[in-house]
């Protein structure tokens, strides 16, 4: 929800940009509201026919609301024609939306240990098994393995269950607002609403909406959920070492973009920039790359065991030179008022 406010809200979207250019930013992954308003004539090599006439089309995010009332588009993942299972489980897809700077997730699977061997070792992969037999059809896990496939032992001992809600097995939000902060209960989250009165899962200084967000005991359960997962292969004291960084790394991260974020209030009231719209100046730029690219980047690479953007990549290099970069203009053209 950030993010995309980010995008409308800023420079990247110009004033004179039309709906239809809206649809390649966020909403070209998350989805708009397809609407049929009339009808239309077109001619096809049997004659003229009329057909809807569709607004906010083509669209294939996965969020879309289409004019039936039903949500989503199966086509995000399981393209037309094939509606293909291996191509749903293949990393490629999710690379189409889970890209670097803001949702590096595609980047740092890559690099990792475990896309090494997925696309080194691609064809000998069982990619259409049901259900997926940790060791027997795949040899390392994609992203789906881990997000939302029914995944078996060897022996056929179900793991975790298939589910098409891809935050099911998530405990924890690393890129929906500037902060990480516990899964959202609805993954309708225009309607949260935070102390600062916004539709976001925290606030300007990470406090967190608590009513609309899971509770200690699910976050828990979701994570052994995961859990269950990396077990698999790996012993429990990796296990239980990987999520701890993790976490550590979350609780750094939001610490350095709570300093970002002081500054840019310090900015604001000293009139150094306009609150109105916190994303349109360069200071307040500074702030949402803090939180967006680089601080994204250090959580991504931590969760999925990709060190180099957890660190030059868009990670704390950045993090670190953008924050004193922040702290320098500050000063600067406080001093010069």
């Amino acid at each position: 929800m950030l993010r995309m406010k980010s995008v409308e809200g800023s420079a990247m979207h110009h004033a004179d940009a039309s709906p239809a250019t809206k649809h390649e930013t966020c909403y070209a992954c998350h989805g708009t509201e397809v609407e049929v308003r009339g009808v239309k004539t077109v001619t096809t090599s049997v004659g003229d026919i009329e057909v809807p006439n569709l607004i906010n089309w083509p669209n294939q995010g996965v969020g879309r609301q289409n004019p039936d009332g039903s949500l989503g588009a199966c086509t995000a993942c399981h393209p037309r024609h094939s509606f293909s299972i291996e191509i749903a489980r293949k990393p490629f897809t999710c690379s189409q939306c889970h890209l670097k700077p803001d949702v590096p997730a595609w980047d740092v699977y890559a690099e990792s240990k475990h896309g090494n061997i997925i696309l080194s070792r691609e064809k000998e992969q069982t990619w259409d098994a049901v259900p997926w037999r940790v060791g027997r059809a795949f040899g390392a896990p994609t992203c789906a393995t881990c997000h939302n496939s029914l995944i078996a032992t060897p022996d056929g001992e179900v793991v975790a269950q298939r589910s098409h809600n891809f935050g099911s097995r998530l405990w924890v939000r690393i890129f929906g607002s500037a902060y990480s902060h516990p899964q959202p209960k609805s993954g309708n989250t225009s309607i949260i609403k935070n102390n600062d009165g916004l539709p976001l899962a925290t606030t300007f200084t990470g406090e967190p909406a608590s009513e609309f967000l899971i509770d200690k005991a699910e976050q828990e359960r979701r994570q052994t959920e995961m859990k269950k997962v990396c077990l698999t292969c790996h012993s429990t004291s990796w296990a239980n070492g990987h999520f701890a960084k993790f976490e550590k790394s979350n609780a750094e991260t939001d610490s350095m973009v709570l300093a970002a974020t002081k500054l840019l209030l310090q900015a604001w009231q000293k009139k150094l920039a306009d609150k109105s719209n916190p994303f349109d100046e360069a200071f307040e730029q500074m702030w949402i790359k803090e939180w967006l690219f680089y601080a994204n980047s250090v959580r991504y690479g931590s969760a999925m065991a990709g060190p180099d953007y957890a660190t030059f990549e868009n990670g704390w290099w950045n993090l670190t030179h953008n924050l004193e970069e922040m702290r320098y203009q500050l000063e600067h053209n406080s001093a010069k008022r």
